[in-house]
């Protein structure tokens, strides 16, 4: 019991330096070999940050815990705009001024719709996946497109000011760090899930439950430090931006990859309770970022609000899964 307490906390340790570390070398390799910042912005690092869920789901389904996989990337999510964004939110009001995030946040709920339809026959079959994973390829086509046709967008600048503060690095230096912090990603991530798993069946607790708690804050570790430090700087578009492209990412990458190694079981559970938590909390983050006074941006009440919603929410997620009394 103590090594596995042990592999989860080195695990998410080693999941922040790793994510970090890949993060940072992927921008700046896509920067010097000429990415637009917009699309750095909108693919790269919400792949980088992403990076946690991947490896932990894919990993998860091979070694047969579907539940891990799945609430990995359920839990992500609502982790992601309940938690992180409404801390972001405190810390300072989030301005939503990017027209690519203003673009990607209704696509995220007509996504997470789609995904979720495909969990209503208790399962997500290799066929599912390959959808998802053709879902993102045309949305990552589209992408592009929309970066060359519209080069000039805040988030560019956001990420253009983040990559001016970094000093400059030789191409060699960031293969090098990109490969070091993926290496370190996926043995951070099967450490993590061995040990969760094993403390799982120690305490009776199902894996959706641990996947959709404290794997999946974990993962979500490096969304909320580039989150709240992108907010301290003013740079609300990286931000929030961040944190829907992550999003997107988890619903058709993550779930997708996981698919495809290996068909995924859906509980009813998951149908009945998370899915709907995550549809909800996407619909409340668009109502709060597009209202009808024309003002774009999270306040602090909302943000509060969001906080709120999370605390509710695990702690639901907790009672319900603590064991009954043996009489």
């Amino acid at each position: 019991m103590t090594l596995s307490i042990l592999a989860v906390l080195c695990g998410l340790v080693l999941l922040l330096w790793s994510a970090e570390r890949f993060v940072v070398s992927a921008s700046t390799l896509a920067a010097r070999l000429g990415m637009p910042p917009l699309l750095i912005g909108m693919i790269v690092v919400g792949f980088g940050t992403s990076a946690p869920e991947m490896t932990v789901s894919v990993l998860a389904s091979l070694g047969g815990n579907p539940g891990i996989a799945l609430g990995n990337a359920y839990g992500s999510n609502i982790t992601n705009f309940a938690l992180i964004l409404g801390i972001t939110a405190v810390i300072a009001p989030v301005a939503v001024q990017s027209q690519a995030v203003k673009r990607e946040l209704p696509l995220l709920l007509g996504l997470t719709v789609v995904a979720g339809y495909q969990l209503l026959d208790g399962e997500v079959s290799r066929l599912d996946a390959v959808v998802l994973l053709v879902l993102f390829a045309g949305l990552l086509l589209w992408s592009l497109l929309e970066a060359h046709r519209r080069p000039a967008d805040p988030l560019g600048d956001d990420v253009a000011a983040e990559l001016r503060q970094r000093p400059d690095a030789p191409i060699g230096r960031s293969v090098v760090g990109l490969v070091v912090g993926l290496a370190v990603l996926i043995i951070s991530s099967r450490l993590l899930v061995w040990g969760a798993v094993d403390i799982a069946r120690t305490f009776g607790v199902s894996d959706l439950v641990i996947g959709l708690t404290v794997i999946a804050i974990g993962t979500s570790l490096p969304e909320l430090a580039s989150s709240v430090v992108a907010a301290r700087r003013g740079e609300h578009d990286l931000a929030f931006g961040n944190l829907v492209g992550s999003n997107l990412f988890n619903t058709l990458v993550v779930i997708g990859l996981a698919g495809l190694a290996r068909p995924l079981p859906v509980s009813e559970t998951l149908l009945q309770r998370d899915v709907p938590v995550m549809t909800g909390l996407t619909v409340l983050v668009l109502l709060y970022g597009f209202n009808l006074r024309g003002r774009r941006r999270i306040n602090r009440i909302e943000g509060l609000s969001l906080i709120v919603i999370f605390v509710a929410y695990t702690s639901w997620l907790l009672i319900g899964s603590t064991p009954p009394a043996s009489s």
